[in-house]
């Protein structure tokens, strides 16, 4: 099973749109697919009827924005119904205010020099509600002030840089719960990329598993290979089910394309065993 669970389309923050996406998976081998785009479900449909039509299996999904302890989480929402009212509610609460945080970001840039960042970052969006921070990456390495989206986020977009605009998303108990409540299972995102001591780390797990989350993504793209071993142990510590994938955006961007991780290790229960 050649399951990819985690990447993203023009719908949110990706360079392909979600049929595109579902192509290009289809042909670096994928046979389990969920596009996972960033606060929004818009793409669902299409990603659906194109995967069926490859003969993938498919596996509706979003990846939800969440602040925990003044810093950011993502929780990935899997095989959820993209028509549940009470989810689609939340995640538009939780994309308002991106907008805001964009010309927020720009203006932030300009101070230190980079000017028109928010235009810029804007070419690289159909949908200014849905700004992010990769779009202005995009824009700074087209302009020449860095050599790749992840030289942008290490020098000017990361927590603590020039660029770094807070922002207050949803509550980890409510993205747990639109989640189970829409059918689906919370999946905490690559943690390997969040900066925490750990004791806070011990304290997220705990709070997860209190809420009723029971998975985290141990093989993903935003993970080194000795963090696909670290957090195969936490998953084998707190009897979290794994899960898998690429966190694709983009050709060029990140470690690892569609479909091209290695496999989870073979102790551990794959959360999409539920689904088979």
């Amino acid at each position: 099973m050649n399951a990819d669970l985690h990447c993203h389309s023009t719908v949110s923050d990706g360079q392909f749109a979600p049929a595109e996406v579902a192509e290009r998976a289809h042909a670096n081998g994928v046979t389990l697919w969920s596009l996972t785009d960033h606060d929004q479900l818009g793409g669902q449909k299409e990603a659906r009827t194109a995967a069926e039509a490859l003969g993938m299996r498919y596996l509706p999904g979003v990846e939800i924005s969440v602040t925990w302890a003044s810093r950011t989480v993502h929780i990935v929402g899997m095989n959820v119904d993209p028509e549940n009212e009470a989810l689609l509610a939340g995640l538009e609460a939780t994309r308002n205010g991106r907008a805001a945080r964009g010309v927020a970001i720009g203006e932030a840039l300009a101070a230190v020099g980079i000017p028109d960042c928010y235009q810029g970052a804007l070419r690289f969006t159909d949908d200014p509600d849905m700004i992010s921070r990769t779009h202005f990456a995009r824009y700074l390495v087209e302009a020449g002030y860095a050599q790749s989206t992840s030289d942008v986020f290490a020098r000017y977009l990361g927590d603590g840089k020039p660029g770094f605009v807070g922002h207050r998303w949803a509550k980890l108990a409510d993205a747990v719960k639109w989640i189970k409540d829409a059918g689906g299972e919370p999946i905490i995102a690559h943690p390997g990329r969040y900066d925490f001591t750990p004791v806070e780390f011990a304290a997220l797990f705990d709070e997860f598993i209190q809420f009723g989350g029971r998975a985290i993504e141990v093989v993903t793209g935003s993970h080194t290979p000795d963090q696909y071993r670290e957090y195969a142990d936490v998953a084998r510590r707190y009897g979290f089910e794994a899960s898998r994938g690429s966190d694709f955006h983009g050709a060029g961007e990140g470690r690892v394309d569609l479909g091209l991780l290695p496999p989870l290790p073979d102790d551990l229960t794959p959360v999409w065993e539920r689904w088979l």
